[in-house]
């Protein structure tokens, strides 16, 4: 079949899929050339067949399969992850790939509204659910284009192209929608459906939901245009219909707000350390490009299909807000902070309020074309457990662990505490040897790590982010309910706020998680001392408040996991408790705001008594002190394989469950010893050694 640059499926007129992408000229640069021959490679298939497609497959323990050394300095400096992150970057598309394949896409346009595949997205995990992807008042189909690569790694996508001269009303194209969903709802039941919609594409989704509550759906909608009568756009309807050709002013500024602000961009790539000559001469490229922007953007846009677009999203906007009552379906908004053409923020707060199912993310600084931004939705949908391939969402079989190049930027988001902790990590070979970094931890799970939470669980963010880099390995942290479930309003931080524990692999405390993660042979984190030792009092540092009774022991010998002890220390040299919970419960009002905080979240160890039953969240008053460092060292693994029987015996797993607490006490107290010795304990020396070795340079500690 010729290639035309044109997407040929039409919704309810045709049995095939046509999937169309570009093809990337080179791994190494990401360019493209602009040849329409070329760009589109086009095949059909039949919708009543099964799809079959190459699998990407994640290993049950998370560990990315690297083939690296351990030992050797230079991969330490420049580890191979770096560069698999690197060439997964070159993947990815761009807002110039979008304007060039629009080009191509509207070059033959006519017809109806269809639905089009990009190749890209063809290699994808089994039983991936279906994603339709309803575009905004642009109707190109393209504006999940930067995403596209990481999408159809665990969607079925499929994106919606209207054409420049459709004028297929708002209820029209609702019917369109509506038959692909419940024809592929008819063909695979117990698939889940995701809806993305941008804006128009928003309203349609919610429509769509509300005539088909039968249909397990997933609406994922950005700036929803449900505003649209709150915006500054209506009022400004009848006059561009009036003015022949608005001063060409509409071009312009939607273009501004499809590529945001290039400087601030410049200056996120600086900040981020991207080399100033590259991100000059980015920068020098994205200005000389916005006249061929222009361009297409008037042929995406002429003045007749704008007014249409907007007199067809008033409509929308107002079908779906009338029908909102009707919307069932798990729902989560993406909102900007800064859109220019509607007031997104303050209507995600509105829909939150009046669906049922309902979650949202701000994001402060991008526009209104949030997904031609730097905004991650894999991450994001990940981050908020929003994506399952099934009916339910379940923690262990329908977890993504990050990919090298998205869990790079989550790494380089924390330099800054890294550069002020300066974290020493020490492990223990099965020999007993001790050696700087985590060569000494099991490489293949099942492993539990038990250790000391620190204050406010400071060590987590340099602890799962070097096991990642240095072992490749996702450690799956068992976590407080508080961080995985809405609360009222008020009461604490947004959910969004622990996107980053889900995102890293993190699970509500559950004996029955921690069931499936051990038989999965994952490598699984535990705090036995729970929100008692990161909440803990004044004068408690270093304190372990485990449970009387053993609680992990048998769990572990079940599955043959290796237990691995653990303490970490430098919280007193960052941070003092000058008010805790004791005085807080003091005070009326603080206390009737931890107790009603209490009542929000499933309870944590009701049956304890004493001081490990005190699990009540709370934010104690501390006072900051000049940054020490972090020390982390991990003891000898203990065995439980073999040691199933044995360890079923009550007396004999209680009897382990204290040799690995005392290794724990051990572990601190070699630390607290330790750091003594250490030159480099504080900031100024810290720094002072970089200054004359190298920002990048490993700093010395004490020796072993």
């Amino acid at each position: 079949m010729a290639s035309t640059g044109a997407c040929l499926l039409t919704a309810g007129f045709s049995p095939a899929v046509v999937r169309s992408s570009l093809t990337r000229s080179s791994l190494s640069s990401g360019k493209m050339k602009s040849n329409p021959t070329r760009r589109f490679a086009v095949f059909t298939e039949q919708i009543s067949t099964k799809k079959e497609a190459t699998t990407t497959s994640f290993p049950e323990n998370g560990r990315l399969k690297l083939e690296r050394s351990e030992n050797e300095k230079e991969e330490k400096q420049n580890p191979l992850l770096w560069d698999l992150a690197e060439a997964e970057k070159n993947f990815l598309k761009s807002l110039k790939d979008y304007f060039e394949e629009s080009k191509d896409l509207i070059r033959s346009d006519g017809g109806p509204p269809r639905w089009f595949s990009p190749l890209e997205c063809r290699s994808r995990l089994d039983n991936s659910p279906l994603l339709l992807y309803l575009p905004g008042i642009d109707g190109v189909g393209l504006g999940l284009i930067t995403q596209h690569y990481s999408l159809g790694k665990i969607f079925d996508l499929w994106c919606l192209h209207i054409p420049v001269k459709d004028r297929t009303s708002f209820t029209g194209l609702v019917k369109l929608v509506e038959r692909t969903v419940r024809s592929e709802n008819h063909r695979s039941p117990n698939r889940p459906i995701y809806l993305v919609g941008e804006s128009l594409g928003a309203c349609l989704a919610l429509a769509v939901a509300a005539r088909n509550p039968d249909v397990d759906l997933l609406l994922i909608l950005a700036n929803p245009g449900t505003s649209f009568n709150k915006s500054q756009l209506e009022p400004l309807i009848p006059l561009w219909a009036l003015i022949p050709d608005p001063l060409q002013l509409r071009l312009p500024y939607i273009l501004s707000l499809m590529t945001g602000d290039p400087f601030k961009v410049t200056m996120d790539d600086v900040t981020e350390g991207v080399p100033l000559q590259q991100t000059v001469g980015e920068f020098s490229q994205h200005v000389a490009a916005i006249p061929s922007y222009l361009s297409v953007l008037g042929d995406v846009l002429p003045r007749e299909t704008l007014l249409w677009k907007l007199q067809l999203l008033k409509s929308a906007s107002a079908f779906a807000n009338s029908r909102l009552h009707a919307v069932k379906a798990q729902t989560l908004i993406l909102s900007s902070g800064r859109d220019q053409l509607l007031p997104s923020a303050e209507e995600a707060q509105r829909l939150h309020s009046l669906l049922p199912k309902c979650e949202t993310r701000l994001f402060s600084d991008s526009g209104h074309f949030l997904f031609l931004e730097d905004v991650d939705l894999v991450t994001t949908i990940v981050g908020a457990s929003f994506y399952r391939r099934g009916a339910y969402y379940d923690y262990i079989s329908d977890y993504i662990q990050p990919s090298p190049y998205k869990f790079k930027k989550i790494y380089e988001s924390t330099r800054w505490l890294r550069l002020a902790t300066s974290p020493v990590m020490l492990s223990t070979f099965e020999d007993g040897k001790i050696v700087r970094g985590l060569a000494g931890l099991p490489s293949e799970g099942p492993v539990l790590y038990v250790g000391y939470h620190v204050l406010l669980g400071l060590e987590l963010a340099p602890l799962l982010g070097q096991c990642f880099l240095e072992k490749n390995i996702v450690v799956r942290g068992i976590a407080h309910p508080f961080m995985f479930r809405r609360l009222k309003e008020g009461i604490l931080p947004p959910t969004s706020q622990f996107d980053i524990i889900r995102v890293m692999g993190g699970v509500p405390v559950s004996g029955n998680l921690l069931h499936k993660l051990l038989s999965s042979k994952a490598h699984v984190l535990l705090y036995p001392g729970g929100t008692r030792e990161a909440f803990h009092r004044k004068g408690e540092e270093y304190k372990l408040f485990w449970p009387e009774k053993s609680e992990f022991v048998r769990m572990a010998a079940k599955f043959g996991a290796k237990i691995v002890p653990f303490g970490v220390i430098g919280e007193d040299d960052f941070l003092e408790v000058v008010f805790d919970y004791d005085d807080q419960m003091k005070i009326p009002f603080l206390r009737d705001y931890i107790i009603a905080l209490s009542e929000q979240y499933t309870k944590v160890r009701n049956e304890e008594h004493g001081e490990v039953g005190k699990q009540d969240i709370h934010l104690p008053g501390l006072l900051p002190k000049f940054p020490g460092r972090f020390y982390y060292y991990f003891g000898k693994p203990i065995e439980t394989q073999g040691r199933k029987k044995a360890l079923y015996d009550r007396e004999k797993a209680h009897e382990l469950y204290l040799e690995v607490k005392s290794e724990v006490q051990k572990c601190l107290d070699f630390l607290k010893e330790k750091r003594e010795s250490d030159p480099y304990r504080y900031l100024f020396t810290r720094l002072n050694y970089q200054a004359t070795h190298g920002f990048t340079s490993e700093v010395p500690t004490f020796e072993l």
